[in-house]
């Protein structure tokens, strides 16, 4: 990332996924012979105040569900 704010995403980026671990939303499990995963991609916004200062880095982490297969994903 060669963001001028690269670490504050950085930062951001880790505490989405460790909230990710903690909630159980998923786990990490060997991929099935065969199969493909279901891409995903990161959202990244910057949260201003009323005022227009930064109040904070959102990142979030989302799945292409459109790629998945009934019965399958």
């Amino acid at each position: 990332m060669k963001s001028v704010d690269a670490e504050l995403w950085t930062k951001s980026m880790d505490q989405e996924m460790e909230s990710l671990k903690k909630n159980g939303t998923w786990e990490e499990v060997e991929l099935p012979q065969g199969r493909k995963t279901v891409n995903s991609k990161w959202v990244f916004k910057v949260k201003q105040k009323a005022d227009g200062l930064v109040e904070r880095y959102k990142v979030r982490v989302v799945v292409k569900g459109f790629s998945q297969q009934y019965r399958t994903d």
